[in-house]
């Protein structure tokens, strides 16, 4: 064979050489071990630090460049191991069992077949445990701020303890009038022979200063004298850095500005005061919104919104928003409609109180009943701290009633149709710990409580009345009327996080009570339909068609009652790293025709209903009792949903079944729409 070709093949085969380890090793896959320390917080940590780890199927790299990746994994492993004290720590990682300065790895890992993985171990040696000796302070403190470090000698030397105590400190005294103190990194000694970590925090305290004049700038359309008149900060009093963040959010909770920063002079200015400025950006001003909501027994709604977050230049607020409603559903009868302006007033006269007027149109037509109304409300609401809120108010409604109250002898519904002027005073007193700027935010900790009390004279207007010719039509008459109608709810939120050692708001369940009774009362034909209690839905037991739990007459239609309660229970769970959880709910619920939600009587209804026994059989006809007979109407109904979380609350799907379903029940009820149920 010719020289020239055989140095051809030799170069053609060298070449081929390296295309085919090229192929086998270019992405070199891999998988990682890292062992257990037996601390969970360590182990965490590590695990996120390992770029190993992190970078294992988002970044590929050939042999050579996951040797690198693991020599840069030991430095970073060995600064976490000193990060919690560890300071004679160890690393070690191994490729396919061979150290990484091992000559014989690269060319070990370049041999390895296309698609297979390499072999990483990462083992830890934590060695002994350094705890703090000394602590001290370089720098004058004045003794009311020095507890306020909280790191004392023999604590073990955890870097972000120790991290912490500085930014501890430099908050105490600047809380405390000291605006421009500052607390440097510490400076650490360590002792190998005693292992201990000697520390001292370089201090600056600077001068003891007042709140000096105080500045807003990157206004456009909100006024000055809001801000002003709203600010929690005044010129003179003394400094103190919380209170200057309070005067902050409070400022940003006007929902004008979408940030608010704070800026602090560089010195102090000729009074020993320091200067204050609040920078702010505002908000778009105008906003506009599509909702929509489906559930299988109210049907699917949808609407537009429109609002003005700044009318006037001082947060007024106005909202526009038409929701069509009842699209199909099996407890409702018809297209209804919802329309609603809101006008508020924020800092109403002082500071924290705020009065909304509200003007709806509202048609509704359910099974229970039909209902066209205008209302109109001024509520006047007054924040009493962080958590308690209370308000009180005046409104009036016009409401047109007609309900099927059963069958005349020709086969034709028996209908009753009535209309009512409202005038009522609602009262309430609001509790919420959960101190989310929004209701559609998820709650995880916390308690939401609410208490209204709403004295009502119900003038029925007879010249507008059609009333039906039996007993119980003629009763069903409007009449005139005054009532009470009161409700009290308490919901909390148990966050399972500690149990389960996982991040917070991941693990949560939610439990909440709701009771509602007519006061002043004696019967339920005294209210109007729409005012009476209902149980039954997505707001209290899921699983039952709307307004379905309780009473009703011959024809299946609900009657209401003077009474309400229910019982909810809910666990959700969020799915790792992701978006999606998931829940698992039981509800309970009745309604009561007289003012104990648990019991009820037939006596009036006798003529109107079926008259089986207080049992409950599956299915039952209908939910009555003889004549004169007191019995449980509780239903209870259980069921499981998705949720998938957005910056903007919860989409929620839920389906649940009734435990105890009777013969106009549905198999099952699905819910959907944004934020959780409760």
């Amino acid at each position: 064979m010719p020289v020239r070709v055989r140095c051809l093949l030799i170069v053609f085969g060298i070449a081929l050489l390296h295309v085919l380890a090229a192929r086998a090793a270019n992405p070199q896959h891999y998988k990682v071990d890292l062992a257990a320390s037996g601390q969970g917080d360590l182990d965490g940590t590590l695990k996120a630090t390992s770029q190993l780890v992190a970078l294992r199927t988002s970044a590929p790299v050939d042999p050579y460049g996951l040797i690198a990746r693991a020599r840069g994994d030991i430095d970073r492993l060995k600064t976490v191991l000193d990060s919690y004290g560890y300071y004679d720590g160890t690393v070690t990682i191994t490729i396919n069992g061979l150290e990484l300065d091992s000559p014989q790895l690269g060319d070990t890992l370049s041999a390895l077949p296309k698609d297979s993985d390499a072999s990483v171990k990462v083992a830890f040696g934590l060695g002994t445990l350094y705890h703090l000796g000394t602590v001290s302070l370089a720098g004058p403190v004045p003794p009311a701020q020095r507890p306020a470090l909280a790191l004392s000698p023999g604590a073990p030397a955890v870097a972000s303890e120790v991290l912490a105590a500085g930014g501890r400190l430099q908050t105490a005294l600047q809380d405390a009038g000291y605006a421009f103190a500052k607390v440097e990194a510490p400076v650490a000694y360590m002792d190998p022979q005693q292992k201990l970590l000697n520390v001292s925090f370089p201090v600056v305290s600077g001068p003891k200063v007042e709140v000096g004049e105080i500045r807003f700038e990157g206004m456009k359309h909100a006024k000055e004298p809001l801000l002003r008149r709203r600010l929690l900060l005044h010129t003179g009093q003394p400094y103190s850095a919380a209170a200057v963040e309070k005067a902050r959010r409070d400022l940003l909770g006007l929902g004008v500005f979408s940030t608010v920063s704070v800026r602090l002079g560089t010195a102090p200015d000729n009074l020993g005061r320091v200067p204050i400025t609040f920078e702010m950006a505002e908000r778009k001003r105008y906003t506009f919104g599509v909702n929509a909501a489906y559930s299988s027994d109210l049907g699917g709604s949808g609407g537009v919104s429109w609002g003005d977050r700044d009318v006037f230049g001082g947060a007024q607020q106005l909202n526009l928003s038409a929701t069509a409603t009842n699209l199909g559903g099996s407890a409702s009868t018809g297209l209804g409609y919802d329309v609603i302006a809101r006008y508020t007033l924020p800092d109403f006269y002082r500071r924290g109180q705020s009065l909304l007027f509200t003007v709806s149109a509202l048609r509704q037509d359910l099974q229970a009943y039909d209902q066209t109304a205008e209302i109109g409300s001024g509520i006047l609401s007054r924040r009493l701290s962080d958590v308690w809120t209370g308000s009180v108010g005046l409104s009036f409604q016009l409401d047109n009633i007609e309900q099927f109250i059963g069958t005349n002898p020709d086969g034709s519904q028996q209908a009753v149709s009535g209309t009512y002027f409202l005038v009522a005073v609602p009262l309430g007193l609001n509790y919420d710990s959960t101190h989310l700027a929004s209701p559609l935010e998820d709650p995880s900790h916390g308690l939401r409580g609410s208490f209204s009390l709403a004295p009502t004279a119900s003038i029925g207007l007879h010249g507008l009345t059609t009333c039906g010719t039996s007993e119980a039509a003629t009763a069903q008459c409007p009449r005139n009327a005054v009532y009470d109608i009161t409700q009290f709810s308490l919901a909390e939120y148990l966050d399972f996080h500690g149990l389960f050692r996982i991040d917070p708001g991941r693990s949560v369940l939610a439990i909440r009570e709701l009771v509602a009774v007519a006061l002043r009362a004696s019967d339920i034909t005294q209210l109007p339909a729409d005012q009476r209690f209902y149980a039954g839905g997505s707001g209290t037991v899921r699983g039952y068609r709307y307004q379905s739990v309780g009473p009703q007459f011959e024809n299946g239609n609900p009657v209401g009652g003077l009474s309400m309660m229910a019982v909810n229970l809910e666990y959700r769970q969020r799915f790792g790293g992701t978006n999606f959880g998931a829940a698992f709910f039981i509800d309970g619920g009745s309604v009561g025709e007289g003012h104990n939600p648990l019991t009820r009587s037939t006596e009036y209804y006798s003529s109107l209903t079926h008259t089986t026994s207080c049992g409950v059989t599956a299915p039952v006809p209908l939910d009555v009792a003889p004549t004169g007979q007191r019995c449980s109407n509780f239903r209870v109904g259980v069921g499981t949903g998705i949720r998938y979380y957005t910056p903007i609350g919860a989409i929620r799907v839920d389906l649940a079944f009734p435990t105890s379903r009777r013969q106009n029940d549905d198999r099952f009820e699905v819910y959907i729409g944004l934020g959780q149920a409760y």
